[in-house]
């Protein structure tokens, strides 16, 4: 039976008005989510429960509970030893912004079988150029390990699915991979690396069209006025250009469990100051590892709602996340780790802004762990209530951040010898609170994420976690109807007595 706080917490939640919760939006944008802050709010409700779960599993079979690592991408799917006669269950996976990606969910099964890319205006079948351009749903997978070095582009189609799992599978030459004016993809678990500029000829964007291709800036993954896109659990460097651009009005994507390694400008979110249709951009960056010899774009943002969560950030050179002409970025339980020069220890650059332009951008780090100096600087709204919608949980601590991102990148990929030390695993770190201050929260690094609520490091005992949990969860239940609504739903001397 369910105590009578988690009770009487749902039959409140069940009785607002969705109007209630429901936030205002420019709806004349095309493709945009009317309410970007409950789909950040979905986000850290997956991670919460996906830990909650592997916490009731504690006492099951000790394979079972190792299987489950709070990660609820992973957890989702890696957990049934028969996944692979069930690969489609992955597009049930996503979260954040790109959840509504189906990839090729549906269709029939493509093997690639033929690692060569002779011609991509007729590639051969058994390719994964001839894979891609096929107009109806495919999931895409391979017969073996293998390296597909592309002449140029690898122009993809809409409803496709390319799913490296089971083997080692390389895309690098030309190009890379271009996602334009498509929808549904999902790209997943092959590495995408020394991608370089290549073009000028003719290439196949479907089977029946043709067309000649300019010379492509050597970006990883281009999307250009693409939508419902989720690249997860891919190891990309090594690239002319960025590792990731998505540009032109391109929105409805997730980039998750991802290692970013040996590149200059990682990352670009929108095509330009005044290019108004990115304004409807909506980009959610979670579980990623941003790993050696990285220099700046973690990403950098151009207007639109960026929603970065619970990566770790171990290296950069001058910044980690960048941004001009007013996106909103939203930066939640990351750890940000800045580098020995004491000239670029922030974590955040308004890039070619004065300050008096950017003082009211929203920006927010909310349960960020800084590391080694580190800190961003915030600005706009802090805690207003459009960030109040955007967040469902208190920060994660250091040690469940190492959890969520611990098999990022290809599955089986070697990491770096470099040796990165955490000094907020011990506690040395200093933990952002959501306002505007950016000053030093409560410091972190034992694993417990509600004693942060508190102000207490202690781990809860386990006879009192599950009256912790559904207190911490009344309590913020009656801060969030006391800011929006005036209290005027339930007082808090009636809630106590019916503890």
């Amino acid at each position: 039976m369910l105590p009578t706080t988690c009770i009487l917490l749902i039959c409140l939640l069940s009785s607002l008005s969705p109007l209630t919760r429901a936030s205002s939006l420019n709806l004349t944008l095309p493709h945009q989510h009317p309410n970007p802050e409950a789909v950040a709010q979905e986000v850290q409700r997956r991670v919460n429960a996906s830990l909650s779960r592997r916490q009731m599993l504690s006492l099951e079979l000790k394979e079972q509970q190792q299987c489950l690592i709070g990660n609820p991408i992973d957890d989702c799917w890696r957990c049934d030893s028969n996944w692979a006669r069930n690969r489609q269950k992955l597009a049930d996976c996503g979260i954040g912004f790109g959840q509504d990606a189906m990839g090729g969910k549906g269709g029939q099964i493509y093997i690639v079988t033929d690692s060569s890319d002779r011609d991509p205006a007729n590639p051969v079948p058994g390719t994964l150029r001839h894979a891609v351009i096929q107009t109806e749903p495919l999931w895409i997978i391979f017969s073996a390990d293998m390296t597909i070095k592309l002449k140029c582009e690898l122009i993809v189609n809409s409803f496709k699915t390319i799913d490296g799992r089971g083997f080692n599978v390389h895309v690098t030459g030309g190009g890379c991979i271009t996602l334009q004016y498509v929808s549904n993809i999902i790209i997943h678990n092959i590495h995408v690396h020394h991608c370089k500029p290549a073009g000028n000829t003719n290439v196949a964007s479907s089977p029946t069209h043709v067309g000649w291709r300019g010379k492509s800036d050597g970006d990883g993954i281009s999307l250009f006025g693409a939508r419902k896109i989720w690249i997860d659990h891919c190891s990309l460097s090594y690239c002319a250009d960025g590792l990731i651009d998505a540009i032109m009005g391109s929105t409805g994507i997730t980039i998750s469990n991802s290692y970013f390694a040996h590149h200059d400008e990682v990352m670009l979110l929108g095509h330009d100051d005044k290019y108004m249709p990115d304004s409807g951009m909506q980009v959610t960056i979670a579980f990623n590892h941003f790993g050696e010899a990285l220099v700046q774009r973690m990403p950098r943002c151009r207007r639109g709602y960026i929603h970065v969560v619970n990566n770790d950030f171990t290296q950069w050179e001058m910044y980690a996340i960048g941004g001009s002409a007013n996106p909103t970025i939203n930066s939640q339980g990351n750890r940000y780790t800045a580098p020995q020069d004491q000239n670029a220890k922030e974590v955040t650059k308004r890039v070619d802004t004065n300050e008096g332009d950017w003082s009211d951008w929203n920006w927010r780090t909310d349960g960020d762990i800084m590391v080694n100096g580190a800190f961003f600087v915030p600005s706009g709204a802090g805690m207003s209530t459009q960030y109040a919608r955007a967040s469902s949980t208190e920060p994660k601590s250091v040690a469940l951040i190492d959890r969520l991102t611990n098999n990022a990148g290809v599955f089986g990929d070697p990491r770096s010898s470099t040796s990165v030390s955490h000094p907020g695993d011990d506690g040395g770190g200093t933990i952002t609170d959501g306002t505007n201050t950016g000053s030093e929260g409560a410091s972190g690094g034992d694993g417990d994420y509600f004693g942060m609520i508190f102000g207490n490091g202690a781990p809860p005992s386990s006879s009192s976690s599950s009256n912790t949990i559904f207190l911490s969860l009344l309590i913020i239940f009656i801060l969030y109807v006391t800011i929006n609504h005036g209290g005027a739903l339930l007082s808090l001397p009636l809630l106590l007595t019916l503890l």
